[in-house]
């Protein structure tokens, strides 16, 4: 979701406002992802690296996470949304911590939309972490070296309960995956766009899935393998 603070900065606003206009957008989207019957939304909320912005910037950030969470957890029991999250949950204050676990609690036993949000996280870190755990096993003897595949790498990541996303969709005018489920992206179709998040809207997120309804997965096979398949 990039381009909240250029946003902000071409408006002649404060960045916190881009921000703020930001979660507005959120809303449209999650709402939009429910009416489209898409399972699973996931948002880039809050990586890793943006640890390293302005003190003052992190904090009204947070403040912000906290405030939005609070207001649209009622919507979300409303529509039927899960809510989960994937990430770092120890390098957040106290009060964050206490508002994503209790949007957890309430809407664990919702069956519409699953909203995901990346906070506090880093795909490198995340796979870093991985193989420490899957070493510390090899170590005491659980695991041994030939058990090690994708499968029981895909099984120590945060997204372990999670199916790999089909489309991957960037705001801002920015080309790259700015250490975004580098894993779980492999196979995944990718859409840019110049808009920044702020403007992003229901008719950006259909052109963006209509676009991809045209493209062929292949998975490193060849068309034909798939027209055969298909007979």
């Amino acid at each position: 979701m990039d381009g909240n603070g250029r946003w902000a900065k071409e408006n002649k606003m404060p960045r916190i406002s881009g921000h703020r206009k930001g979660v507005r957008t959120v809303q449209k989207i999650t709402k939009a992802c429910g009416e489209l019957g898409i399972k699973i939304l996931t948002l880039y909320t809050f990586s890793s690296e943006n640890w390293h912005r302005p003190e003052r910037e992190v904090k009204a950030l947070m403040a912000l996470f906290v405030e939005s969470l609070k207001r649209e957890i009622e919507k979300l029991m409303e529509n039927n949304v899960k809510f989960t999250i994937i990430g770092n949950l120890s390098l957040l204050p106290d009060e964050v911590i206490a508002e994503l676990l209790e949007g957890i609690k309430v809407t664990n036993e919702n069956t519409g939309l699953n909203l995901n949000l990346a906070f506090s996280y880093g795909s490198q870190q995340e796979i870093v972490m991985a193989m420490q755990e899957i070493g510390e096993k090899i170590k005491t003897g659980i695991l041994n070296t030939k058990e090690v595949d994708e499968k029981l790498i895909s099984n120590h990541l945060y997204t372990k309960n999670l199916p790999n996303p089909d489309l991957l969709i960037r705001t801002g005018g920015e080309y790259r995956i700015s250490n975004f489920l580098l894993w779980q992206l492999a196979y995944s179709e990718l859409y840019f766009t110049d808009k920044y998040w702020p403007d992003f809207s229901k008719s950006d997120l259909i052109k963006a899935i209509e676009e991809y309804q045209f493209r062929e997965r292949r998975f490193g096979r060849i068309s034909s393998q798939f027209k055969e398949k298909s007979v």
